[in-house]
């Protein structure tokens, strides 16, 4: 796909989504870990499962196997999200 963009032959709007997951998910761990925020990791997590969505609606119509291919990472994103959340709003 990064391939594809830089060939011209995907639009910034269809990587767009990718690169903010990217940037979430990389942040995620320094926030919980070494800022020790909840809050800021929840954000950081929503904002991933928000993006792979996204990610896969905007992929669809240029390539269809990317976009199935985010399912389980989406699922894993999904149950992370339900331990972060439910971690966060007990503290």
């Amino acid at each position: 796909m990064w391939l594809k963009f830089f060939r011209k032959e995907l639009p910034f709007i269809v990587v767009l989504p990718f690169l903010i997951n990217l940037i979430a998910n990389i942040a995620f761990t320094p926030v919980q870990f070494g800022l020790r925020s909840l809050v800021g990791a929840a954000v950081c997590i929503i904002i991933t499962w928000i993006t792979i969505i996204w990610s896969m609606v905007a992929i669809w119509p240029h390539n269809r196997t990317i976009a199935l291919l985010f399912i389980p990472y989406l699922l894993w994103v999904s149950l992370a999200s339900v331990l972060q959340l439910s971690i966060t709003t007990s503290n």
